[in-house]
């Protein structure tokens, strides 16, 4: 089930954060890691509009969007490969429509995960607060 973030949400969104991210980003260092997960804790997660997976009543996954810009979506892992990432990503196309994301080259998980529901590279672009390159990648529009 789907459902929008709530702010009692926040614990449990990043302890998925905290299991999720290094598998998909471990080539990003300590300091940037830290600072990322303070930032999804204050800013991202109550300014963007998230909507949380829910499984058996529990925060399984969340997807954050900016307008049609997907700003993080992160599953926990035991729940990955499930088709439970599509499933988030299949709630907001039915929302907004086509969408956009920005991901990690390095990134082994999220990279093949998008390309895979049909995500193709529109640009690249470095990541400011590392310096790692990024792919902008987008749903075809036809």
């Amino acid at each position: 089930m789907m459902r929008e973030y709530k702010t009692e949400d926040t614990a449990a969104l990043i302890t998925i954060w905290d299991t999720a991210e290094p598998l998909a980003h471990p080539f990003l260092s300590d300091e940037v890691r830290k600072q990322v997960r303070e930032d999804t804790r204050n800013i991202y997660l109550p300014n963007a509009e998230t909507w949380v997976l829910e499984i058996d009543g529990a925060p399984a996954g969340f997807i954050a969007m900016i307008g049609t810009e997907i700003g993080g979506l992160f599953l926990d892992p035991s729940e990955q490969g499930k088709g439970r990432g599509r499933h988030m990503v299949d709630h907001i196309v039915a929302i907004k429509g086509p969408l956009t994301v920005e991901v990690f080259k390095d990134n082994k998980i999220g990279l093949p995960f998008y390309e895979r529901y049909g995500f193709v590279i529109t640009g690249e672009g470095v990541f400011d607060a590392s310096g790692d390159e990024t792919f902008k990648m987008a749903m075809p529009t036809s």
